[in-house]
């Protein structure tokens, strides 16, 4: 699946909210994280100032977490802020899954309509063959035939059916590694 340039600027900007959380957080709990350790000093001196220098550092501090591993600093937001923030980036990381998955569809539906054809709800897809990889539980077939039935129809329910799945079957692997 490939990256947008826009989806890459919506990307950097989670982090960016993210690291503005972690400057909020109490400085033990910052020194608790190793992946920090590099910048938690600055994360800390951070919290002390004020308006666009803030913002500025902020800035500049998103580009070394974004190197890091993402999930452990969610949590951690998560334990003092609340899980909206994880939340929204779930939700985000599906419609991201959706759209790919839709807009492959739509590519291989106008390929076939040059010959008269439609697309079958069977049809092998790239982009489910990497989701199977992300979320093993998935079923390729319900995702094939709700993207082909989008693609033929361009039914918006069809769109919402597989982001519901998508985040139901992610639900639940969340649960069951818990």
């Amino acid at each position: 699946m490939q990256i947008s340039r826009s989806e890459q600027k919506r990307r950097f900007k989670e982090v960016e909210k993210l690291v503005a959380e972690l400057v909020q957080l109490p400085g033990p709990a910052l020194k608790q994280v190793e992946s920090l350790a590099e910048i938690c000093d600055q994360l800390i001196e951070t919290a002390a100032s004020k308006g666009s220098v803030r913002q500025r550092q902020i800035k500049y501090l998103t580009k070394f977490v974004v190197r890091l591993e993402l999930e452990p600093l969610y949590d951690l937001v998560g334990q003092y802020h609340g899980k909206k923030l994880s939340e929204k980036k779930q939700q985000h990381r599906m419609e991201f899954y959706r759209d790919a998955l839709i807009n492959e569809a739509i590519a291989v539906q106008e390929e076939l309509d040059e010959y008269d054809e439609t697309l079958g709800e069977d049809w092998e897809s790239e982009t489910v063959a990497e989701l199977q990889g992300k979320l093993p539980d998935i079923d390729p077939m319900t995702l094939t035939r709700l993207s082909a039935l989008f693609a033929r129809t361009r039914n918006t329910r069809h769109s919402r059916e597989i982001f519901r799945y998508l985040k139901s079957v992610d639900e639940m692997r969340q649960r069951n590694s818990q």
